[in-house]
């Protein structure tokens, strides 16, 4: 046969420097595409067999092999797969954008069976051009007769096509590398890069140096078929069935070239049946795909094969939220190949704090698999991510409660981050998201809302509570319609009326406030993340009649004595009197003072804020703003300083105004309530400091 010499046929003008230099941004994904063709030649090749068009040869095994030549700088990947003809060459190497893979499916799609196609556009092959000099073919096609094909071609739009000499069916491409691109043919990048891309591709991958010289020991029984000897030899060891430390024992042993290593699993976890899995192979996967040693919590395998092909396993791991990035890592795979890491059109955004797999073969991906066409197919499979992750969560609530509470605190900023991103996500999932209360119980949603009266009579007051199931009196405050000249019916005073959940963001500094509602035989839930804020504020959208509070942003009648309606008035007209001396003392012109009875005599002053407003005022803390803070802070707006009129203290300042440490008294007061709800500033603490030792001292000189 006459040797050919032609000219590339490039399907648009100045196309092939383009995909040299820019189809793909990352260099090191010419391994991927280029054994991504051996896999689909061999897959081709199996297909073949299995319609009666082809017969393999005994002792035949799929393989790709990867030889590395430092020394002479090229690689050569090997497939034996289908092979090609000479005028397959020129149909799907010379002519840039043909895809083989296309083309074959459309020949055999009424034949072909569930085993897949990887390439889909043809340019995959043309990748070698980023990283090489110099590419060659060496090819020899599964058909009977069929001769040998050399092809090579440096990089321009020039190629040289003859009959070759190569002897097997499949194919050999050989990259000559450039200058740049040297370190690819080194063993341990290219190990690297290969176990990067093609640790789960469907054929085994064997990486080895071309004229290999290292050598391994190995006993003899555990030679190979393949093992080239170099050297047999017995060498004695330490005989362990002995008990003699000393004893020993003869092994014959061989010295062998060092083999070639295994790149990849064939059959990765993901897909096999869920049933077929045992809790320890999905924990070594885990450690071996995410190099953590910490167990994950708990993981969901995805197993779908209508209306889309779909399969993988999401892990939920232990999160450190304090020193460690949140972000997890979930890996993208099209028919076993490695795409990228946390594709954000396939992954639900809150999902990205996961780690797992998905293997998706149905993605419409573009020319360069490294990312996806826009297409509302794409929005499905996220939305049915996101959904298999709801049902996997809400069934662990309903059938193991007790993992589920086990797991709660580390998978909570999960869950509600889902809840602020994903809508759908969210209306799954609330009734199963859990509360944790200041004993340490969890509540969902609708556990936290039901309330059961009960009599338990106070000693003081002789006042009902209403407890949860587990005894816990869980203050559900009615909030009264706003008075409109008439009175609401019924009905429609209950559907108004919104019940309150109390709630805690630090149980040092609020301490004061949760011994209140302990001794009030009332709980409060414990919401001590920066995310909870936002999340609550989106509960209470979306759940007409449910209003969270801070505990500290009001004192509930739970929390006061009974009083008569004259004992009412009296108390209102001394509050009167109080915030004029407490604005006096404390030099704070916009102070709120109010004089309640409370329940717990041993506290003599609380501050409340309003929820309204600390909400403001976090809100501003996080996105400034330019606006003052100092209007929001203690003693600002919707803040009022609420001293009980039960209090020895207290009684002492009404009936001693004049007196000289009845400043010092209001100043230590209002102190004492505001450390309570936030911290001092420093000139505040100094102060407080420098009082409390003047107190101290006052007491010590009247012994």
């Amino acid at each position: 046969m006459a040797q050919t010499h032609g000219n590339l046929s490039i399907n648009s003008e100045n196309i092939f420097p383009i995909i040299k230099k820019w189809l793909y941004s990352d260099h090191d994904i010419f391994y991927r595409e280029l054994i991504s063709n051996g896999c689909d030649a061999i897959t081709k090749l199996k297909k073949l067999e299995m319609m009666g068009e082809y017969e393999m040869p005994e002792g035949r095994k799929d393989e790709i092999r990867v030889f590395l030549n430092p020394e002479k700088k090229t690689i050569q990947i090997i497939d034996n797969g289908l092979g090609m003809t000479m005028d397959e060459v020129d149909e799907y190497i010379n002519q840039i954008a043909f895809s083989g893979a296309t083309d074959f499916i459309e020949k055999y799609k009424d034949k072909a069976n569930d085993d897949q196609i990887i390439g889909h556009f043809g340019l995959g092959f043309y990748s070698a051009f980023m990283v090489a000099d110099k590419v060659t073919i060496d090819t020899l096609s599964y058909k009977e007769g069929a001769t040998a094909v050399h092809w090579e071609c440096d990089g321009g739009t020039e190629f040289d096509m003859k009959e070759g000499d190569w002897a097997q069916v499949g194919t050999k491409i050989t990259l000559f590398l450039n200058e740049e691109c040297l370190q690819f043919c080194n063993e341990y990048k290219a190990k690297e890069v290969i176990r990067k891309y093609c640790s789960f591709m469907p054929t085994e991958i064997w990486v080895a140096k071309e004229d290999e010289k290292d050598t391994q020991i190995i006993e003899k029984s555990e030679k190979l078929e393949d093992d080239i000897v170099i050297e047999e030899f017995t060498d004695e060891v330490r005989d362990w069935d002995s008990r003699d430390e000393n004893a020993k024992k003869k092994v014959d042993k061989l010295k062998i070239k060092k083999r070639p290593e295994l790149m990849n699993e064939t059959h990765p976890l993901w897909t096999k049946h869920p049933n077929d899995c045992t809790d320890e192979e999905y924990k070594d996967f885990y450690r071996k795909v995410f190099a953590d040693y910490k167990e994950p919590l708990f993981w969901i395998h995805l197993n779908m094969d209508y209306p889309f092909n779909l399969k993988g396993i999401l892990y939920f791991p232990k999160i450190n939220m304090e020193y460690e990035s949140i972000e997890g890592t979930i890996k993208l795979y099209n028919n076993q190949v490695f795409i990228a890491d946390n594709i954000k059109e396939v992954i639900p955004e809150f999902l990205m704090l996961l780690k797992g797999v998905i293997d998706c073969p149905d993605l419409p991906l573009n020319v360069s698999r490294s990312a996806l066409q826009n297409d509302g197919f794409v929005k499905k499979i996220s939305e049915y991510i996101s959904k298999k992750v709801a049902d996997k969560l809400s069934g662990m609530c309903k059938t193991e409660k007790e993992n589920y509470e086990k797991y709660w605190d580390d998978i909570a900023p999960f869950i509600k981050f889902g809840c602020l991103k994903d809508d759908k996500f969210c209306e799954k999932i609330t009734d199963y998201i859990l509360f944790k209360d200041i004993d340490g119980q969890y509540l969902t949603l609708p556990e936290c809302l039901e309330v059961k009266p009960i009599d338990t009579d106070d000693e003081e007051t002789g006042e009902s509570q209403a407890t949860d199931e587990n005894g816990n009196a869980v203050e559900t405050e009615e909030i009264k319609p706003e008075e409109s000249g008439e009175e609401a019916s019924g009905d429609e005073a209950e559907e108004k009326k919104e019940k309150v959940i109390y709630y805690v963001t630090d149980e040092q500094q609020q301490s004061q406030y949760i011994a209140m509602f302990r001794q009030a035989k009332m709980t409060a839930v414990i919401l001590n993340h920066s995310i909870d804020q936002p999340f609550i504020s989106q509960l209470e959208s979306k759940n007409e009649g449910i209003k969270f509070a801070r505990i500290d942003a009001d004192l509930t009648d739970s929390l006061k004595g009974k009083t008569s309606k004259k004992a009412e008035k009296e108390l209102a007209e001394q509050a009167e009197s109080l915030e004029k001396m407490m604005k006096k003392a404390l030099k704070k012109d916009s102070l709120k003072v109010s004089l309640q009875k409370l329940k717990n005599k041993k506290i003599a002053s609380v501050l409340t804020v309003s929820e309204e407003t600390r909400r403001m005022q976090d809100m501003m803390k996080m996105y400034g703003g330019g606006m003052d803070m100092n209007m929001f802070g203690a003693g600002g707006e919707g803040t009022t300083l609420v001293l009980n009129a039960a209090h020895p203290l207290v009684q002492f300042i009404l009936d001693h105004q004049e007196e000289k440490n009845t400043k010092m008294i209001c100043e230590q007061l209002y102190d004492l309530a505001v450390l309570q709800n936030a911290p001092l500033s420093p000139e505040e603490m100094t102060a407080f400091v420098q009082r409390s030792n003047d107190i101290l001292l006052m007491l010590s000189e009247q012994r």
